[in-house]
């Protein structure tokens, strides 16, 4: 399957960045599609247009947590190998495009934003740039997911 194409599409479709990334996911994951709809829909907009963490992060920490986190709270090596694999996709995506904050990535004003979300037009997905970023962190998540196949 070609996820960062679904994911793009996603996003393309009106879903927010977290939903998008967690989406194109779901044939790897076991959840329902309306369960990892509302559980990645808090993250768009960098939390909630917050413009901090780009939502495409925080879907993928969901798709990973949900496919690779640890459960036993004690096991603080398998937590540590968790955070590190969590980081090196966020951090190769921030080598990739200089930053995984919302408001650096879309060039406008750091805190929050007015809470309502843009309606979503040609012209609203024409000036985003997220569908490219969705897709790249998409083909990071697949890339992590092959390794531990």
């Amino acid at each position: 399957m070609d996820y960062s194409n679904k994911a793009k599409e996603l996003f393309n479709s009106g879903y927010n960045c977290s939903q998008a990334v967690v989406l194109a996911f779901k044939d790897k994951l076991d959840l329902d599609e309306k369960t990892l709809i509302s559980l990645s829909s808090s993250f768009g907009g960098g939390i909630s247009r917050l413009r901090e963490v780009c939502g495409c992060i925080s879907g993928m920490a969901i798709v990973l947590g949900l496919l690779y986190g640890n459960y036993d709270v004690n096991d603080n090596e398998a937590k540590a190998k968790h955070y590190q694999m969590i980081q090196k996709l966020a951090l190769e995506f921030k080598q990739h495009f200089n930053t995984y904050n919302c408001a650096e990535l879309l060039n406008i004003k750091k805190g929050p934003s007015n809470y309502v979300p843009e309606k979503r037009s040609k012209e609203y997905y024409e000036k985003r740039p997220c569908g490219n970023y969705i897709a790249y962190m998409a083909s990071l998540i697949e890339r992590e997911i092959k390794e531990h196949e």
